[in-house]
Order: C-alpha cells, then sequence, then structure tokens
C-alpha cells in the first residue's frame, strides 16, 4: 500500500519526503514528542521560527490543526518556540528591570502578616521574573486543562492540548515582546499596569480567535460558548490556588 506525506501528500518513497523533506513518519504526539521538543529547544534554533509566527498571526486555528496533523517540516516545534520566546522576555525583563506580576498584584492592610504576604508575593513575582521560561511552560498544563475540558469531542489526548496551548502560549510571548518598549516607555508609572491589562486582553482575544478556528467541527454557537469556557477555567483554577496560598501565607 502506497504511503503519503503527512505534509504535502507525494508519495513517499523512504524516509523522507522528496518533495518537502519532511520525515515519512511524524510520529504521535506523546510525551516521548514532548521530550524531543524540549531537547531540540535547548540546543537549536531553526528557520521554521518565522514561518511559524506568521502562521500564528494569520491563520492559527488551521495551521494547529494542520500540525496535529502531520503538516510539521516548516515549523518550529511548540515547546521550544515558548522555550525561546520566554528566554528573550525574560532576558528584556531582566535586562531592563521591568516586572508586570509585581505591578499588577496589590495587597492593601496593615500588620505584620499583610508586611509578610507583601513580601511573599514581591518574592515570587522576582523570582518568576527571573525564571520566566519555567513559568511559561508550567502555565501550558494549565490552560490544556480548559481546552480538553471543553472540546473532548474533537478527540484530541491531552498531550495534543499541551501542543496547542503552548502555541497559544507562544502567541501571548509574541505580543508581549512586541510592546515591550511600552512597558520600557511606561516603567515605574502608573501606565504600566494598563499597558499590562491591554496586552492580557490582546493576549485572550488572540486566543479566543485561535481556539475557535481550530475547533471548526464544533457549530458556531457550540464553539463560541466552549472557547469562552475553556480561557475561564484556567482563571478559575489559578484564582482558587492563589486564595490557598494567600490563606496559607497568612495562617
Amino acid at each position: 500500500m502506497s504511503k503519503y506525506c503527512q505534509n504535502c501528500n507525494a508519495q513517499l518513497s523512504g524516509n523522507f519526503c522528496s518533495n518537502c523533506g519532511q520525515r515519512s513518519d511524524t510520529h504521535k504526539i506523546n510525551l516521548h514528542f514532548l521530550w524531543h521538543d524540549i531537547q531540540h529547544g535547548l540546543l537549536h534554533v531553526e528557520k521554521g521560527i518565522l514561518f511559524t509566527v506568521k502562521e500564528l498571526f494569520t491563520r492559527p486555528g488551521h495551521t494547529i490543526r494542520e500540525f496535529l496533523q502531520g503538516k510539521r517540516v516548516n515549523h518550529f516545534k511548540p515547546i521550544s518556540l515558548v522555550l525561546v520566546l520566554a528566554g528573550i522576555y525574560g532576558l528584556l525583563s531582566h535586562y531592563f528591570e521591568i516586572n508586570l506580576l509585581s505591578n499588577n498584584i496589590e495587597i492593601t492592610g496593615s500588620g505584620e502578616k499583610f508586611e509578610q504576604a507583601k513580601s511573599t508575593v514581591e518574592n515570587m513575582s522576582t523570582w518568576i521574573s527571573q525564571h520566566y521560561s519555567v513559568f511559561a511552560l508550567l502555565q501550558i498544563p494549565v490552560f490544556s486543562i480548559g481546552t480538553y475540558l471543553c472540546f473532548r469531542k474533537a478527540g484530541y489526548n491531552f498531550i495534543e492540548q499541551i501542543v496547542i496551548n503552548a502555541f497559544i502560549t507562544a502567541q501571548k510571548l509574541i505580543v508581549h515582546i512586541v510592546l515591550f518598549p511600552f512597558y520600557y516607555l511606561f516603567n515605574n508609572t502608573p501606565y504600566l499596569k494598563t499597558t499590562a491589562r491591554l496586552t492580557d486582553v490582546i493576549g485572550y482575544a488572540i486566543a479566543f480567535w485561535t481556539i475557535f478556528q481550530l475547533f471548526n467541527m464544533y457549530g458556531y454557537f457550540q464553539r463560541t460558548w466552549r472557547t469562552l469556557l475553556s480561557l475561564i477555567i484556567p482563571l478559575i483554577i489559578v484564582l482558587l490556588t492563589l486564595l490557598l496560598l494567600s490563606k496559607f501565607i497568612l495562617n
């Protein structure tokens, strides 16, 4: 039985497609795929990064679906992309001493417990700023819970949902990097908080567009509420986690 390339549909006769160069065996997306992706991201930066960025801001849902189906040869791998972008953003934030998380969290009150809570939050935000690649990776499984629960009938396993949300995380990081000149301009002013919140709104708008376009097997109304819910669920998880942490800190 003839075998065809998952990327360009050309007939295969060896380990690589003679037309586009993709491997004939694209492998299922699983834990081994993610581990190889992380190793690759730590050692290589390839030409596919510009193509992937362009696709993520012109036809994001379609390109992620095609990646999951096997069209991968032209793409920069998602976890690698997050590592590279988070590294760039973390380096910029550290060098220019810009901490968006610290500026977005307000703790009011007085007394020893509040001072302790304030100190803990400041230390935590500083750690995140200095280890942004780790923080970016830790966000991905949390956001994957939302899309996994809301779009289970689409047939993607949880590891594939991690790939989806790695691409979405990359989109958000690119928005942060593009708007970084404004962070620098408004640093240590009240406008920094406003700019950071505007960036969050842009990031969630792009995420909505991506998820809505990706899961086109659902009807328009179902896609709309499922997409909204998939973005709300991770926020609830984060909020509950912060509430538990605050109780632990203040007790």
